[in-house]
């Protein structure tokens, strides 16, 4: 009997749950972490070339072996295939990342603008009664301090920060006219294995183990950060799942209020890997943050949100997961 009755709570909560983004560095978490609970995920991701489309195969291939249905399309594609059965709830991931001199306007505003605005109007036709649409944010939009709670207005100071605050909009502008279901949570510093190679401990921990010199920007050893583990995240974003009322037109920070800087870090990864970092001296960066802090009392409050994994405990992670991948 007990048996049974379980069996029939885990049918009646099993949700379809889309992940845009699905082989990127967060999301492929998020979608491993979605189907341990018992959902049914589908990815989608255009597969760019912005970094190694080789590393989102290996993601990819992670994530097809655990039944999740990959579409390889791109956001301002003819979505009406990746809607022929309707969602539960959507995660929007995807998106132009990072702050890059490399990176133009017109890819920001593509990517993160177009795209959002092109997805919302695929939701808006063939999926409007979605639970809840969960856009991922930043506290770049915060601007060159991110320490701030959730109703500080938004002072971005990179193209990065700004095209996401202008998707944040587009999404929570349809919540405020009664059109959707939304909320939008923007992430601290996220770090841990499938980290882009670009990002701070995987570029670390690759330059150690091939004694290659590090490009440190100018000043950027004592920005303080909320470096805050992908598992600490993807816990926030699942516990959304049953809280769709509470957190309907929410803006909710989400990161750990542990703050290091960024010499504490490389300190870490030489610790663990027992090598010191080869130091290549840059200018300082335009757009960087000097400090982020992220204040989560809101998480706290409506997601039960704790986060639970220290810096060093983290780091030995993604160290670990580069050891297996790329040297063992």
């Amino acid at each position: 009997m007990d048996s049974f009755w379980n069996q029939e709570i885990k049918k009646i909560n099993k949700m379809r749950i889309l992940v845009t983004g699905a082989a990127g560095f967060i999301a492929s978490h998020l979608c491993e972490k979605l189907v341990s609970l018992g959902h049914e995920v589908v990815g989608l991701d255009n597969f760019n070339d912005y970094y190694s489309p080789v590393l989102k195969e290996m993601n990819a291939r992670d994530l097809e072996s655990k039944g999740v249905r990959i579409f390889r399309l791109d956001l301002n594609d003819d979505l009406s295939k990746v809607f022929e059965n309707p969602y539960d709830y959507i995660y929007h991931l995807a998106a132009q990342p990072g702050i890059s001199s490399d990176t133009t306007l017109e890819e920001y505003v593509r990517n993160n603008i177009y795209a959002t605005q092109s997805l919302l109007e695929a939701v808006i036709q063939y999926n409007q009664d979605i639970k809840c649409f969960v856009n991922i944010a930043t506290s770049s939009v915060y601007g060159i301090e991110a320490t701030v709670n959730e109703t500080v207005p938004a002072q971005p100071v990179s193209f990065y920060g700004s095209t996401k605050l202008a998707a944040e909009q587009l999404v929570l502008g349809l919540q405020r006219l009664g059109k959707l279901n939304a909320c939008s949570v923007r992430l601290y510093s996220v770090y841990g294995p499938r980290e882009r190679p670009e990002k701070l401990y995987t570029k670390l921990i690759e330059n150690l183990y091939n004694n290659k010199p590090f490009p440190l920007f100018e000043g950027s050893v004592k920005h303080e950060r909320s470096f805050t583990y992908v598992g600490d995240i993807v816990e926030g974003l699942t516990a959304i799942i049953g809280r769709e009322n509470e957190v309907d037109g929410e803006i909710i920070n989400l990161g750990t209020d542990e703050v290091n800087t960024t010499q504490e870090g490389i300190n870490a990864v030489e610790l663990i890997i027992n090598k010191q970092l080869i130091i290549d001296n840059k200018p300082p960066r335009k757009g960087d943050q000097q400090r982020t802090a992220a204040v989560i009392d809101k998480a706290k409050k409506l997601l039960n949100y704790s986060p639970k994994v220290s810096l060093k405990q983290g780091l030995e992670e993604q160290v670990k997961w580069y050891k297996e991948k790329f040297i063992d």
